[in-house]
């Protein structure tokens, strides 16, 4: 890390190590690289820099409170790896996916992965709204700081398993927010949505996370066709390889 970084970065609060645990290394390593790297390739701000534990990691990670254990998750527009990755150190049980667009996030997500050993974490370069039927359905959506509830239920809902659950960290707008997206919501399937609020003891504020759960047919009828779709098209060319080889 370079030395104006490393001015810039502040020292661990006390309860980043109660909350990361034996992780608590790799996310001391994440913030060196987010003040260093994240910066200088445009990926974070440098006045985020001397709030990233508070601001970032900590906010980030408090999300684990409201993901069930084992289950399958999908970060949608993830960036710099937030709140994929904070996720990722405290939770080892998750299979995460971060998925991002840009290259060069990818490129430095792909390096973080593999820096700090996270096994269970996957990058994907693309587009929610794309890989829909491409990608397999999770159990959990999350996201952060990526758009409007409404825009953000369009791309994150579709990407789920039936009965699953997008959970979305928001600022002072969450309410707001969701009062505007109902329509939408239901829409593209969802049957519940409520805001909670997490990391009691460790933020402060606490984190406000919305929860959108949905039933049978998450993403709402024309998502189902393009998963419809995805799935002939993956069939076909199944098929098509098997009679090339037979041939």
């Amino acid at each position: 890390m370079s030395d104006e970084a490393a001015a810039q970065l502040p020292a661990p609060p006390e309860q980043a190590e109660a909350v990361f645990g034996d992780r608590f290394p790799d996310a001391v390593r994440y913030a060196e690289l987010l003040a260093d790297a994240g910066v200088r390739r445009g990926l974070i701000g440098p006045r985020e820099v001397p709030r990233l534990w508070e601001r970032h990691l900590l906010n980030c990670a408090v999300l684990s409170e409201v993901v069930a254990e084992g289950v399958s998750v999908c970060d949608v527009g993830s960036g710099a790896g937030l709140p994929g990755i904070p996720l990722a150190l405290v939770r080892p049980d998750l299979r995460i996916t971060l998925l991002e667009p840009l290259l060069r996030r990818t490129t430095f997500l792909e390096e973080v992965v593999t820096l700090l050993g996270l096994g269970t974490v996957t990058v994907v370069r693309g587009r929610a709204e794309e890989l829909v039927g491409s990608l397999p359905q999770v159990d959990v959506v999350t996201a952060r700081a990526v758009a409007p509830l409404d825009r953000l239920a369009g791309w994150g809902l579709p990407l789920l398993r039936p009965h699953g659950e997008m959970a979305v960290l928001k600022g002072d707008t969450a309410e707001e927010e969701l009062r505007a997206a109902r329509a939408a919501l239901s829409r593209l399937g969802a049957v519940g949505a409520t805001i909670v609020h997490v990391g009691e003891g460790i933020v402060d504020p606490l984190s406000t996370v919305v929860r959108v759960q949905v039933g049978e047919s998450p993403g709402g009828v024309r998502a189902a066709t393009r998963r419809a779709k995805a799935a002939r098209a993956s069939r076909a060319s199944r098929t098509g390889g098997t009679a090339r080889r037979r041939r």
